[in-house]
This record gives C-alpha cells, structure tokens and sequence, in this order.
C-alpha cells in the first residue's frame, strides 16, 4: 500500500491515524489563508512556572462579522488534536468538505480559526531551547492561552462554534466548563469527559516511561534524537490510532503490512522530538471535566466512532457523562468502509450531517 495513501499523523491525547484519501466530493474552492502569532506576555502557568513571552501560531480563514452590539457572530475555533496543528485542518477530507463555498462552515460566510496549542506546530515549544525547563502546560492552560489568543490577540468576543478533535475533543468539554457564555455550540469528537484512566492512561504511561528511561533522552538534553523511546513511540501511536478493518483491507497480505509499517517509520521518525512529544502526552495528566459537566449550556454534538481503539464504546462512558450535559446528544458512529478508528474524527464526511443538525439547532 502506497505510504502517501495512507499517512499516519500523530494526533492524539488522543491520537489517531490520518487518512490523506481524496475527497468524496468535487474539489472545494478554499480561500486564501492568513497566519499570524500572537505573544502573551507573562503568560502564567496551572504550575505556578511561568514565560515572559509565550507565543501562539494561528492559521485564519474568513473575516469576523459583528451585530450591532459589536459580538462576533461568525467566529468558529478548530482545535487539533496531541501532536498536530491547526494548518491538518486544511488537508481535502476535512476542508474540501467544510470550508468551500455553500459547505456547511463557508469560509466566505465564518470566520475559521485554526490555532497551534501550546507546545505544537509553531506556537512556544520545548525545542524552541528549553528543553525539558519548558514550563509544565497542561490542557486547563492550553484553553486559557486560546482564550487569550481569541479575546486580546484576534478581538473575538464570542463563537459561534468549537469543534475539537481527539485532544481538542477533550479541550471542547473544557472550554464549556470554564467559558460556559462563550460559544453557542461545541462538537467534540473522538475522546471521553472523564478521567484518562484504564488502558488509555497506561499506554500513555508506558509512552512517557520509553523516553524518559532511554539513556539517549539524558533528562531532556540529548544532542540526538534518542530512537528507541521514539520508536517505541511510533510503535504505540499506530496501534492506538489504527482502524483494524480498513487495514485488513488495505494490507491484506504480510508483504504489504510490513511493507507500510516500514514506511511509517520512514516518514515520521525524522518529524518527531523527544520533549516536545513527552509534553504534548503529558499534558492530559490532571484532565478531568466531569465533576463540572453541568455547567455547560451550549447545544452540544459528541461523537465517538465504535473503532475508536482510545475511547472503545464498550466502556459506556459517552452514553453516562452526556446525560449531564444540559443540551447535548451523543452520536456513535457504527463501524464502516468510511470509518478510519480514532482518525474518523477528521473524516468529515462521515459526520457532518451531525454538524449541520448542530448548527441548525444552536441557531438564534
């Protein structure tokens, strides 16, 4: 199977696996975008550490519209998910579908922004030269360093939607907590509002423990790359963001499944780093949503796929927790040809008729 075909991207806290496969529609016309960053200066940390200049990377597409109050009507954030950034959002399955005109998030009609998380892409990082004295973030600050980005940086008041997949997934249920006025609607797909605990906390866990206990790693001030943690690392990702029936289907012989684990090391060991990744997993150490699921007042569209390796439907967690939440409804999306595991969550065909039910509900 050609690696181009099918390309692992690590996005997780979840963490998935990205199917770069062309569209189902016609070719959408998606303007132009515009990036920037942002610095908030004496940016302070859950941790108590702090940065006098803490930088943030976004990608913008559409102009903000205002009513007559001056609130920000158009405004939607899009938030990625552990190891990616905003610019994913761009690839065809996810705006080919959304972004084009007289799609569901018109980028003639919204104004889309497209952030870079604290310790990703090119927002403040651990390998811009603090290594391992980077401050300790975790998911509360990554929202409030967004918040900043949207009120002081970007002058937006008000959205009119989340969407957050995997670790923004879980970053939508914490921004409905703290922000409860915020936003009309959210739609977090592919996580759980509760404790990573289980299975998913301990191969993280182990993720964490490889770096950390590989003598190369040398507390954070390795001179190269140290490749057995990262390797064990890759190895992890892939089977927690797999989807099992399109690869039996795809690689359904031993030559082609080696053949493509092969060139999944290939292509991502040269993009990885050691402490930016430790962080970006550890990051979700202290998440947990639930005991405030009742302050959210926003419409909200959840949704899990049932081949979702990190949030397996069995646990039934998803159909407990969303009973809380006063407007919300959950959706599991049954396994099919069009599923791709935890990496469904940027597969927008296979949801958006979700997101359109959201988007009419939440209208005002």
């Amino acid at each position: 199977m050609n690696a181009s075909l099918f390309r692992s991207s690590i996005l997780f806290a979840s963490i998935c696996v990205l199917t770069s496969l062309p569209s189902s529609g016609q070719q959408a016309a998606i303007p132009a975008t515009t990036e920037g960053d942002y610095v908030v200066k004496n940016f302070r940390f859950q941790s108590g550490e702090s940065l006098p200049e803490l930088r943030l990377h976004y990608t913008m597409l559409g102009k903000p519209a205002r009513d007559a109050q001056g609130r920000v009507t158009n405004a939607v954030l899009i938030l990625h998910g552990t190891g990616g950034t905003g610019h994913q959002f761009l690839t065809p399955i996810f705006a080919n579908e959304l972004f084009g005109p007289g799609q569901l998030l018109d980028a003639t009609r919204y104004f889309i922004i497209l952030p870079d998380g604290i310790g990703h892409g090119k927002s403040s990082k651990p390998s811009d030269g603090l290594h391992a004295h980077f401050p300790q973030y975790d998911y509360d600050d990554m929202v409030a360093a967004h918040y900043a980005l949207l009120k002081e940086g970007l002058g937006v008041n008000h959205l009119r939607l989340i969407l957050g997949t995997s670790m923004g997934c879980m970053h939508s249920f914490v921004w409905g907590e703290t922000y409860p006025d915020f936003m009309d609607a959210l739609m977090p797909l592919a996580c759980q509002p509760v404790e990573l605990a289980g299975r998913n906390r301990i191969w993280r866990k182990m993720v964490m423990d490889a770096i950390r206990n590989d003598p190369d790693w040398k507390g954070g001030e390795y001179s190269s790359e140290p490749q057995q943690a990262m390797r064990t690392a890759l190895d992890f990702l892939l089977i927690a963001g797999s989807a099992p029936l399109y690869m039996q289907k795809t690689l359904p012989t031993r030559d082609a499944a080696d053949k493509y684990l092969d060139d999944y090391f290939k292509s991502r060991l040269a993009g990885l780093d050691a402490n930016d990744f430790l962080y970006q997993v550890n990051a979700s150490r202290n998440y947990d949503p639930s005991p405030q699921l009742e302050k959210i007042t926003a419409q909200v569209m959840y949704i899990n796929s049932a081949d979702d390796f990190i949030n397996p439907p069995e646990l039934g967690v998803a159909d407990r927790e969303i009973k809380r939440v006063k407007n919300g409804r959950f959706v599991l999306l049954p396994i099919s040809d069009e599923t791709r595991g935890h990496g469904t969550h940027t597969r927008a065909v296979v949801w958006k008729q979700y997101l359109a039910e959201l988007l009419e509900k939440s209208a005002h």
